[in-house]
């Protein structure tokens, strides 16, 4: 479709240009708070807590591109690498724009209609936002106990639903998924140092392995 590649040419170029700014927006208040108001932690704990950040979300450097991007697209990557909540809301929403519309996740069509999903995520959700900065806390503070209890399963409630989207187009894939994340869950806890980033590099890259190669069979019989 030579719509589509003249479509992502252009999604590239500015693309890598909100990028650029985005780093500089998110770089502008440690900078602020350093050279202009001469608040430092010093170059000990910056370096420190970069470890620590890595150690944790580093793998979803590798692993969040190549497991999205069949659902999103080069444009939805743009979008949610910039807005974030990519799990909670992006996801989500493209999953179920794909869904709805009766295209294929991994086709041109798939793909654009994932990356409306989460356009339209990210409208929602600044809404949302705006409305829970004036209203939520009040709204949370006046809610019973069991329901706010209740609150903290949302994004286990996410996750198990795509899943289960996924799930039943491939049985032995999420059984495998499923098997693969629970062994390496077990293998960290045994590692020293904080090493739950293996859990994410090792469960997605073997799970597409396995994905592949149960492919690769189905159309040698087919």
């Amino acid at each position: 479709m030579e719509t589509y590649k003249n479509y992502v040419k252009d999604v590239v170029k500015f693309g890598r240009i909100t990028m650029i700014l985005g780093m500089f927006a998110v770089l502008l208040p440690p900078f602020l708070m350093t050279f202009v108001f001469g608040f430092n932690p010093g170059i000990s704990a910056i370096i420190a807590g970069a470890i620590s950040q890595i150690s944790v979300s580093g793998a979803f450097y590798f692993s969040e591109p190549i497991s999205y991007y069949p659902i999103i697209g080069t444009t939805g990557l743009y979008i949610e690498t910039l807005s974030g909540n990519a799990v909670n809301m992006r996801i989500p929403a493209a999953v179920t724009a794909i869904e709805s519309s009766g295209y294929r996740s991994g086709t041109d069509e798939g793909s654009l209609m994932g990356t409306i999903g989460i356009a339209v995520s990210v409208y929602v959700g600044i809404f949302f936002v705006l409305a829970a900065t004036f209203l939520g806390q009040t709204l949370i503070a006046n809610l019973p106990e069991n329901v706010t209890r209740m609150l903290t399963l949302i994004i286990p409630a996410l996750y198990g639903g795509i899943f289960g989207q996924f799930a039943v187009k491939s049985y032995k894939t999420a059984i495998f998924a499923l098997c693969i994340a629970f062994v390496m869950t077990k293998i960290v806890a045994l590692l020293p140092g904080n090493m739950s980033f293996l859990i994410t590099l090792v469960s997605v890259f073997t799970t597409i392995a396995v994905a592949k190669t149960q492919l690769e069979t189905i159309n040698k019989n087919s």
